[in-house]
């Protein structure tokens, strides 16, 4: 309580007028301040001397006029606030407190049960925690490489840069150049002949359809790409599509006649050769094509292709 409150109750106890919730509250703070209790004891002081006087008692027209100013006076006293009110109601309410001890253990040992139940009953109703989802690659990508380590001086703590591949995909048409190098990306694909199948027969496709299948050293052309895939892929499927892609080429482009003539010398598989002789015959003419075809049929351990090739001269033969 504020030392300005307690100054208009002291006045009011001396007279009779405090109300009983504020007696405890004054009573605490006179204890504890030492400026209130000179003043208390001031006012009873003035008090008992007072008393020592004759009391006269105030003419009727005296008591009349002051009734009249003390009414105008409440008159133009503004009502009292929200907070006001609050505080004096706060303050009545903590004297009659004070003044029953029961009352104050009750509402302790109430409040004390009411927090225990609302938190019990809040843990039985809380929803259910569910457990969390483990992603195997939460970032979306595996570790490319690691690009740097700084360890925290005098401290296990290891700081590791590294970078991430992040798989992604893309939709197109097969003429779009950002597809086209995706797929001639496929065709490396080491580890999964099933993308280098995939990749190789679309772009074998497209040089089947005359679309763009340029030739030359450029390795982002496609007519080069599957003249690698041809030579040197492990998967037998993939040689034999891309020999298909290029055999549109074999009379037109050198560089495709010989990559077919070198198939058809050392490819291990038979399918491949086969496909290789009955590309080349539209070229036999060609000298180094004869030749090829000359050592073929008399070393191929293919019967078929031995024949084939031993045919394809004779009509070269017939031709000259």
């Amino acid at each position: 309580m504020k030392c300005e409150s307690v100054k208009e109750n002291i006045i009011l106890a001396n007279y009779g007028e405090l109300p009983d919730e504020f007696a405890g509250t004054l009573e605490q703070h006179l204890d504890g301040c030492d400026d209130c209790r000179r003043e208390w004891d001031e006012m009873r002081i003035l008090e008992e001397k007072l008393a020592l006087l004759p009391v006269e008692e105030p003419s009727p027209n005296l008591l009349a006029q002051s009734r009249m100013r003390l009414d105008d006076a409440l008159d133009l006293i503004p009502p009292h606030g929200f907070l006001t009110r609050l505080r004096s109601n706060f303050f009545s309410w903590v004297g009659h407190v004070q003044s029953a001890p029961a009352l104050a253990t009750l509402l302790v040992g109430v409040g004390f049960l009411g927090g225990n139940f609302t938190y019990r009953y809040q843990v039985a109703h809380q929803p259910k925690q569910v457990p969390p989802v483990r992603l195997s690659n939460p970032s979306g990508g595996t570790v490319a490489d690691v690009t740097g380590i700084v360890q925290t001086p005098n401290s296990e703590m290891v700081q590791v840069k590294y970078n991430r591949m992040v798989p992604e995909s893309m939709e197109g048409s097969l003429d779009s150049p950002a597809i086209r190098e995706l797929l001639l990306m496929g065709t490396h694909a080491a580890t999964n002949s099933e993308v280098r199948t995939n990749s190789v027969s679309l772009l074998a496709n497209e040089c089947i359809a005359g679309h763009a299948c340029l030739g030359g050293p450029d390795p982002k052309g496609i007519r080069n790409q599957l003249l690698v895939s041809m030579l040197y892929d492990e998967d037998a499927g993939v040689r034999l599509k891309a020999l298909e892609g290029l055999q549109r080429y074999v009379g037109q482009d050198p560089r495709v006649r010989d990559a077919i003539a070198e198939a058809l010398s050392r490819d291990p598989s038979a399918d491949v050769r086969k496909q290789a002789v009955a590309t080349l015959v539209p070229v036999k003419t060609d000298s180094s094509v004869r030749q090829v075809l000359r050592t073929v049929s008399t070393q191929d351990v293919n019967p078929y292709i031995r024949t084939a090739s031993y045919n394809a001269l004779q009509d070269a033969a017939d031709i000259q």
